[in-house]
C-alpha cells in the first residue's frame, strides 16, 4: 500500500488493516475491480487521456470546441480542469514532462503526435497548461518553439492560491501573478 502515491507508512497501514478487517467477497470484489480496470483503462488514440474506449469521452464529443487543444503534462491535470466546467476544448497528454536528469526527453512523450495534430488540424489556440517547476518550463518553451509556426500558443496563468496570503508567497508565484494580472470587469 505504501507504494501508492500520497500514502505514507501509517496510512499503509490503516488501509491493509482495514482490508483485512473486511469480509472476503468484498476484498475479492475490490482485487477484481483493479484487474479489471487495469485491462480495460488505456490511452485515448487521439489525446493520450485515460480511456476504456479507443478514442476518449472528450475527443468523441461534438460539443467541444476544436479550435483550441490545452496541453497537459498527464491525465490528472485534464481531470482538474474538467472539475472547473471552464475549459470547452480538447486536450493533449505529454505523457510527463521533460527531465534530461530522469531520462525523459521529449522521444519519451507524445510530442510528435501532438505537432502532428496541431499541424494538420490547424487549432486557433495551444494552450499550455504545464506546472511551472524547472521541467514544466522547460517542456512548455520548448513545445512553444515547435508549436509556433502552426497556430497562437498561450500559457495559463499562474499566482496565487484563493485564500493565501502575500507574505507566505515565494519570488516567482508574486512575479508570476503580476505578469498574469487582468484588467477588472
Amino acid at each position: 500500500m505504501q507504494r501508492l502515491p500520497g500514502v505514507g507508512p501509517k496510512s499503509a497501514q490503516r488501509l491493509a488493516l482495514h482490508i483485512l478487517k473486511r469480509p472476503e467477497a468484498e476484498v475479492e470484489a475490490l482485487a477484481q475491480a483493479l484487474i479489471d480496470a487495469k485491462k480495460q483503462v488505456g490511452l485515448c488514440s487521439v489525446c493520450f487521456h485515460l480511456s476504456a474506449e479507443p478514442v476518449c469521452e472528450i475527443c468523441r464529443n461534438p460539443n467541444r470546441d476544436n479550435q483550441t487543444i490545452c496541453v497537459v503534462a498527464d491525465s490528472r491535470d485534464v481531470i482538474a480542469l474538467e472539475k472547473t466546467r471552464e475549459y470547452k476544448g480538447k486536450y493533449h497528454v505529454l505523457g510527463g514532462v521533460i527531465s534530461p536528469i530522469d531520462g525523459i526527453g521529449p522521444e519519451q512523450l507524445n510530442v510528435q503526435a501532438l505537432i502532428r495534430r496541431v499541424s494538420q488540424q490547424k487549432p486557433q489556440e495551444v494552450i499550455m497548461a504545464i506546472s511551472p517547476s524547472v521541467e514544466g518550463e522547460t517542456t512548455t518553451l520548448y513545445l512553444g518553439q515547435l508549436l509556433k509556426p502552426f497556430t497562437k500558443v498561450t500559457r495559463i496563468a499562474f499566482g496565487l492560491p484563493v485564500g493565501g496570503d502575500l507574505e507566505y508567497a515565494d519570488e516567482v508565484t508574486l512575479a508570476r501573478a503580476l505578469e498574469g494580472r487582468r484588467e477588472l470587469d
